[in-house]
């Protein structure tokens, strides 16, 4: 059993709010008594991501434009929660047709992760997302540039073995998946 005590919070002051970010800066005092303050609070909505297989076998990925980096970003579909949706589940969904434009038979959870516990408050909600058919009547997100590419199995490993996939919390999705499909011995 761990001797480890959280710490008190002493204060918090919103610096800034909207839809898709509540910063704070906290005070605390720990158990010996010492204050630690100035200590940043990033609140983000909790968001969702898919390793995301068509009905034929192929790993739909996305190309996307990342501003904050200003890069072209290889990516798997996933996105905020917004507060229409319901579960996790319903999330991933409504990103994956967003997206990708693809529906999917089967869209199994592999759990939670937190981006960064230290001075993050959201989750990210992993998933699995099989037998993708594309829905050419799906209504598609306009704000992203995406441009949506269809990776051979071999094609995908490779990409992902060469660190072409940037973002991390997504590299996490796809390892759980690979673990999920016994799939981490082709890597």
């Amino acid at each position: 059993m761990s001797e480890l005590q959280k710490w008190e919070l002493l204060k918090s002051d919103q610096l800034f709010k909207d839809n898709w970010v509540d910063i704070r800066v906290h005070a605390y005092k720990k158990s010996d008594g010492t204050i630690i303050k100035p200590y940043y609070v990033f609140g983000y909505p909790d968001f969702a991501t898919a390793l995301a297989i068509t009905k034929e076998g192929k790993v739909i990925a996305l190309n996307v434009y990342r501003p904050a980096l200003d890069c072209i970003s290889l990516e798997i579909p996933g996105g905020c929660m917004d507060p229409s949706d319901k579960t996790p589940e319903d999330a991933i969904a409504r990103e994956l047709m967003e997206e990708t434009g693809y529906r999917f038979e089967k869209i199994e959870s592999l759990g939670c992760l937190s981006p960064n516990p230290s001075t993050n408050t959201n989750m990210l909600r992993m998933f699995l997302a099989t037998g993708g058919v594309f829905d050419a009547t799906a209504v598609r997100d306009l704000e992203e540039s995406i441009e949506v590419v269809l990776l051979e199995w071999d094609d995908f490993i490779n990409k992902f073995k060469s660190q072409c996939f940037l973002q991390a919390m997504h590299n996490c999705n796809i390892f759980y998946a690979l673990m999920k499909m016994n799939k981490l011995t082709t890597l």
